[in-house]
């Protein structure tokens, strides 16, 4: 496996940042997962501009142009021999000194990882995940926007932690009022009736491109959409529950907090909407 760092594709043994890396020593660094399915980079531009917003939000230059990092990240699957994966692209601040200031850091550096992916088994996609809430709260939008997808994910591993000590693969996160606002690297969504709703990213909910695919392909099914602040009541009492995220997709939620969702299998609506999901990730995109 090769992996692209700063100007070369190397072994992955040889893929080593410096210590003095601002994006190793703060987390002081944006990312991107993007999928590949069957040659087609799904939604390529897409991750390629909040990429690029996510830069500017912290004010991070970025290393190359967006002609040169969309044939990067083609030539990354094209020289690892994939047809079917997963990509992580990371751009970070750059080798500076020790302290906060990333004055003197520089240039930026430029990570992609082409490799495969499975991060949840075939299992909850066919019987439906059991997620719990825990403690700690969403980062406030006012501290950090959950728009800028930034290397540090300290607040999501946290949660993670705390959903797995109880035996549960994700974790339901509330913001600081008491909403729903994201599960620990998923967005979450619920159906009730012919709506389908979610929280609004003011809620501490990240934009998930996935997220806005699931809410095309909702309207394309006639279901009405609704971005709102949701409780934890609004998603025992749902019809149907379900997560979605880039390396996730589209994962149906048969259990929250003990209470059961619906019938406890996964529901019709849900089933509809990723089996269209899976229809769409092959027709729009970058052919690599």
């Amino acid at each position: 496996m090769k992996v692209y760092l700063n100007g070369e594709f190397v072994e992955k043994e040889d893929a080593k940042v410096s210590v003095f890396d601002h994006g190793f020593l703060y987390g002081d660094g944006v990312f991107e997962g993007i999928r590949l399915y069957d040659g087609n980079i799904y939604k390529l531009e897409e991750h390629l501009v909040r990429l690029e917003q996510s830069a500017k939000a912290l004010l991070l230059q970025m290393p190359v142009s967006r002609d040169e990092m969309r044939e990067l990240v083609c030539e990354s699957c094209r020289v690892n021999g994939l047809s079917n994966g997963y990509i992580r692209l990371i751009v970070t601040r750059g080798v500076g000194s020790l302290g906060l200031s990333p004055r003197g850091c520089g240039p930026s550096g430029l990570v992609i990882i082409a490799d495969t992916i499975e991060l949840f088994p075939k299992q909850y996609y066919e019987d439906g995940l059991k997620i719990v809430t825990v403690p700690t709260r969403r980062l406030s939008a006012a501290a950090l926007p959950p728009m800028v997808k930034s290397l540090n994910y300290l607040n999501n591993i946290l949660a993670k932690i705390e959903a797995q000590a109880t035996g549960h693969p994700e974790a339901l996160m509330l913001n600081e009022q008491g909403y729903v606002a994201e599960c620990s690297g998923d967005n979450v969504f619920i159906i009730q009736g012919t709506t389908l709703a979610t929280p609004h990213t003011a809620s501490g909910s990240l934009r998930g491109i996935t997220r806005d695919t699931v809410i095309e392909i909702a309207g394309e099914c006639g279901l009405t959409v609704e971005k709102k602040n949701l409780t934890r009541y609004d998603i025992w009492v749902a019809d149907e529950c379900f997560v979605s995220g880039t390396a996730a997709e589209v994962v149906p939620v048969v259990e929250v907090d003990s209470r059961v969702i619906g019938d406890g299998r996964p529901g019709p609506t849900t089933l509809r909407l990723l089996e269209k999901f899976k229809e769409h990730v092959t027709g729009d995109g970058t052919r690599i």
